[in-house]
């Protein structure tokens, strides 16, 4: 065995069984409680009028809960429930109380081939049931790969949908085509038609729903209270969580540019800028594994107003980021050591809303 095969097995070794901590501080400022407890995967959820909460669970069941007690709903999609994919995030229509219009992402297998990908869907809920069922947006093509479907649902001032989908373990073929869908955020009208000055509508062959590309694994999203702006996180490989601001048309470099590594510990590439590539906002090394994200816009949290949250999966914590000037200048955990944490809201009576896996929906809580 040559010195350079014994380097690389050492090196293997050690990227497998080694990780580098997270040195970030922990805010003991706040407490907790949990509202939902017993849940397994509770990828999204959101507030209805009367205040009683949907949920989806990632292995394909939506849960109303209401007066304290979890109705199961039914005429729910089929998903494809394999490694990242199954039921995903759910989000209401901004004139809900209108139209009664509920959106969900989801892994589904419709169409041909074997395998997966993820799905945007609108539906109403009576009885118990989802009824009005549309189909708004099916990613193609189907694979059996279990990694990246995304996904996060948004809706802007002006009412348009964003979601997002992964590169489905695709990484040098979808997020830097734009022919074919993957590793990008999309943009459509709340009925699932195309906008006319979406950037790539006069693209030969493109998608035309595109919205952005060169993205690798979006799981977080959300509008900025102040500015309007959708804002991103994204999963890195190991290093290079991103957090980004989107654009209409930007390319935000997968894998072209990074800041991370392969697993192993070989590069993916030299590069973590070029002209034309967008830079994160804020990158993380080592890797967090974000998933869920909101901003504090209410007063119930002195001094954190304006704050930005980001769940970690794999350091099991929300990551309370302080922003100045367009930068992360300080980062602390809240609920630290609870469980992997999957998705984050801000309630309709201003708290914060935590989806902890293995454990359920906390609310955070001001320390008295």
């Amino acid at each position: 065995m040559t010195l350079k095969y014994q380097y690389l097995l050492l090196l293997v070794f050690f990227s497998l069984f080694t990780c580098a901590q997270d040195k970030n501080p922990v805010n003991t400022n706040h407490d907790y409680e949990v509202v939902v407890s017993d849940l397994s995967i509770p990828w999204g959820f959101v507030f209805l009028p009367d205040n009683s909460m949907l949920i989806n669970e990632k292995e394909g069941k939506m849960i109303h809960y209401k007066d304290g007690k979890k109705i199961t709903i039914e005429d729910v999609p089929k998903v494809y429930n394999r490694g990242q994919g199954g039921l995903l995030d759910i989000a209401l229509h901004p004139n809900y109380k209108e139209n009664g219009w509920i959106y969900i992402t989801y892994a589904s297998s419709e169409g041909e081939g074997e395998g997966g990908n993820t799905a945007l869907m609108r539906a109403k809920l009576k009885d118990n049931k989802l009824i009005d069922k549309q189909l708004l947006y099916k990613a193609t093509p189907n694979t059996t790969r279990g990694q990246h479907f995304g996904s996060r649902i948004v809706f802007d001032n002006q009412g348009y949908l964003y979601f997002t989908i992964g590169e489905r373990g695709e990484e040098f073929v979808n997020p830097q085509d734009i022919t074919r869908d993957g590793g990008k955020v999309y943009r459509l009208h709340d009925d699932g038609t195309i906008p006319k000055d979406n950037p790539f509508v006069n693209e030969p062959n493109a998608k035309k729903a595109i919205y952005t590309f060169g993205n690798r694994n979006p799981q977080g999203m959300v509008l900025h209270p102040e500015t309007g702006e959708v804002w991103t996180h994204e999963h890195g490989p190991r290093g290079g969580d991103e957090i980004n601001i989107i654009k209409a048309g930007a390319n935000y470099g997968w894998p072209v540019i990074t800041y991370g590594i392969n697993y192993i510990g070989t590069k993916i590439t030299d590069e973590t800028a070029r002209p034309g590539m967008e830079q994160p906002l804020h990158y993380w090394d080592p890797s967090i594994a974000p998933s869920g994200m909101a901003f504090i816009s209410s007063d119930k949290y002195p001094g954190w107003k304006g704050d930005l949250l980001v769940g970690s999966l794999k350091f099991q914590y929300v990551d309370k980021c302080v922003l100045k000037d367009g930068k992360v200048i300080k980062e602390e955990r809240l609920l630290d050591g609870l469980g992997r944490v999957r998705t984050i809201i801000q309630g309709p009576d201003g708290f914060i809303y935590v989806g902890i896996e293995n454990l359920g929906i906390v609310k955070l809580l001001p320390k008295k």
